[in-house]
């Protein structure tokens, strides 16, 4: 099957499980070394280190223009693959091209812009819209809300990481 897990990246995602790794964390850990895997021509891990990551990560820079939160994300995923897989920690100093491209401003509405927004969406999205913009949560906190992690005698929200 061309499509089927490995059996390397099956087991580093259960050793992340076993460690109680988020899911987002472990999904985007085993997209990195698998890209990080196909760059090197499909070697295995154990045969590559610090030469190959700063290869890896040069050319997300120089060939991908990806932004430095990206390039960021790929080291810590081929960091934690040494250091708690592979058992084989890459030394301190890579050196490796940093990406220097500008990082985007977040867009902010004005008052009106956000009440217009706030007067066009449908009642059944209206509550968890307001969560997200009053609060300040992230989307998946916002989704995984219980009625008891609201305080309404504090006006609070309880939110467990």
């Amino acid at each position: 099957m061309p499509n089927s897990p490995s059996p390397f990246l099956t087991m580093v995602a259960e050793e992340m499980y076993k460690k109680r790794y988020a899911k987002r964390t472990i999904e985007s850990y085993i997209k990195w070394i698998r890209r990080f895997i196909l760059f090197h021509n499909k070697q295995h891990p154990t045969y590559l280190h610090d030469n190959e990551v700063e290869a890896f990560l040069s050319h997300l820079v120089l060939k991908q223009d990806c932004a430095a939160n990206t390039q960021s994300s790929a080291l810590n995923a081929l960091v934690f693959l040494y250091r708690d897989i592979m058992d084989k920690p890459l030394t301190l100093k890579l050196n490796f091209v940093k990406s220097n491209r500008q990082q985007k401003l977040p867009v902010v509405l004005t008052i009106d812009e956000t009440r217009r927004f706030f007067a066009v969406i449908n009642a059944h999205q209206k509550l968890a819209t307001s969560i997200l913009y009053g609060s300040g949560l992230r989307l998946m906190e916002c989704v995984r809300l219980r009625v008891q992690d609201i305080d309404f005698d504090f006006k609070s929200i309880k939110v467990l990481i």
